[in-house]
């Protein structure tokens, strides 16, 4: 297996923000806590120390979160060590994807079980880092979670049920999994692998426990721990923040201030907060909740609270309550232990927003580490790629810039004419220079002029190449097809294909093959290349 590193600025598909904090530019610096990579990690294990996180009722949660899994003793020895005060996290954290969705879903996994290993490595005196992926169970937006591509095909779950994602029944996913079935095949591994699958999805009743199952067949030999939050414990210590979000709306008002700083620096808003940052939540139904002429209103429904009904509603069902993506940082961080948040660029960007609300609420920032993103070649790529005398860093470009790239490469003669419009873009500015010297407005006519004559120039050197790509068209488009797999509509792999397939080919060596090559903070986006 090769291993490649490309820059995150090198990386067309990327965002700004993201590459700027990849690249520790310091505009942003302001904007977090600690500096990503390892020798870090000595200061956020003092500033955590002395922080008090609710570990018995977080141990007795997961432990019932487990109790009907497959017993792994990595897993249930990294929750027992929880109640420790010298164990810490490394948390990430997603909705419950149908079928673990894209591929980043497994690398943000990985990197955090990566990391955590890496941190306890170096530590003594009994201190630990437990791997820990919480579950964002109570979105509520099916539309981002409900379709996988499997071979180029996509699949989808169509359903009536409403509110939280994690907490819906898998009972209608029946006919999303016969096309699973048909799609992997009747070979031996195909057989095995659907029935991993299938078994995850049957045996648990909601989509937020069949993915913690899922999770937990790929992970729990490297001791990943997977924490679904929507529980009435862990709210009930998350009650100070919620009150004062109904009654004073910090939120708004510290949030939108960190934005317009980095709105400032020509950075983009990446999720703007609310008046009011929660939901109101019962089975199949969650709204947000609003203030309006005096009184507290759930949107799209007919519930409406004073003040003193809604706190109380609080204090007696704080599980009713909901925090959205600007209050859900807050409410992970207050009930674990955690050093560092592993996250993809979109979601550390919306972290970047968030510090100076920790710090109104008195609660440690973790480190900000972005999770590894990875291209993969399987032999038969890689060998094209050589055939077509690319390597990966190259295919990165847009379909067209490779195209002229090859062209350029194996044309039969000369077919660029950039060298005789620089010729001729140098004749007309000594013509402009001259015929202004001696009347100023005749250089508006030469410029006229040397638009046009660039442009017939250009039209020939098109002329060229259409004539060259006539020559090259199978292999031409064997590249577009092979761009097509490799950067699918022009995006990433990783947000695009499915783990199954590549699970199917390798087994459960792929996971393997990704762990050893993946390093804590590998500074760039990481090329595989399946050469043996």
């Amino acid at each position: 297996m090769l291993k490649t590193i490309i820059p995150f600025e090198k990386i067309p598909q990327l965002a700004k923000t993201d590459v700027f904090y990849a690249r520790g530019d310091e505009q942003l610096k302001p904007f977090y806590r600690y500096t990503p990579a390892l020798a870090s990690f000595d200061e956020a294990l003092r500033d955590r120390a002395g922080s008090q996180p609710p570990r018995t009722d977080l141990v007795d949660v997961l432990q019932e979160q487990y109790s009907s899994l497959p017993k792994i003793p990595a897993v249930l020895d990294h929750i027992e060590a929880l109640r420790r005060e010298n164990v810490f996290t490394v948390t990430t954290a997603h909705q419950p994807s149908l079928f673990l969705g894209p591929l980043y879903f497994l690398y943000k996994a990985l990197t955090t079980i990566i990391l955590a290993e890496s941190i306890s490595l170096g530590l003594k005196d009994g201190r630990q880092v437990v791997p820990v992926f919480v579950l964002g169970s109570e979105d509520h937006d099916l539309d981002e979670l409900n379709t996988i591509h499997l071979y180029n095909k996509k699949l989808s779950w169509e359903t009536d049920q409403k509110g939280p994602v994690g907490s819906m029944d898998t009972s209608g996913l029946t006919s999303v999994l016969a096309e699973i079935k048909t799609i992997l095949g009747e070979s031996d591994a195909a057989k095995a692998l659907f029935q991993r699958v299938e078994r995850a999805y049957t045996d648990n009743t909601t989509i937020a426990g069949a993915t913690q199952a899922m999770l937990h067949d790929l992970f729990g030999a490297h001791g990943l721990v997977v924490l679904n939050m929507n529980d009435t414990r862990l709210k009930r210590h998350f009650i100070p923040v919620m009150r004062a979000e109904l009654l004073e709306q910090p939120c708004f008002r510290i949030v939108n201030e960190t934005i317009a700083q980095l709105n400032g620096l020509g950075f983009k808003t990446q999720a703007a907060p609310r008046e009011i940052n929660l939901f109101y939540m019962t089975p199949g139904m969650r709204e947000r909740i609003v203030l309006e002429d005096g009184v507290y209103k759930v949107l799209n429904t007919s519930l409406v609270f004073s003040k003193d009904e809604l706190l109380g509603e609080l204090e007696s069902h704080p599980e009713r309550f909901s925090p959205n993506v600007v209050l859900r940082p807050l409410f992970q961080e207050m009930i674990l232990p955690n050093l560092a948040y592993v996250g993809g660029g979109g979601e550390l960007a919306y972290w970047l927003e968030r510090k100076s609300l920790f710090e109104h609420f008195g609660i440690p920032f973790p480190m900000l580490a972005r999770r590894h993103s990875v291209l993969w070649l399987d032999r038969d790529m890689v060998k094209k790629l050589q055939k077509f005398g690319f390597d990966a860093a190259t295919f990165f470009a847009d379909t067209d810039s490779l195209i002229r790239t090859y062209v350029e490469q194996h044309a039969s003669g000369e077919v660029s004419l950039s060298l005789e419009i620089s010729d001729l873009q140098k004749i007309f500015d000594n013509l402009a220079r001259k015929a202004t010297a001696v009347d100023p407005t005749l250089e508006k006519a030469v410029r006229a002029e040397e638009v046009k004559t660039v442009g017939l120039l250009e039209q020939w050197q098109n002329r060229l190449i259409r004539a060259e790509k006539q020559k090259h068209e199978v292999t031409l488009n064997q590249i577009r097809a092979l761009k097509e797999k490799l950067f699918p509509g022009n995006g990433l792999q990783e947000r695009y294909d499915n783990f199954l397939p590549y699970l199917l080919k390798y087994g459960d060596a792929f996971i393997g093959e990704l762990k050893t090559h993946l390093k804590p903070f590998d500074a760039g986006f990481v090329v595989l290349e399946d050469r043996a």
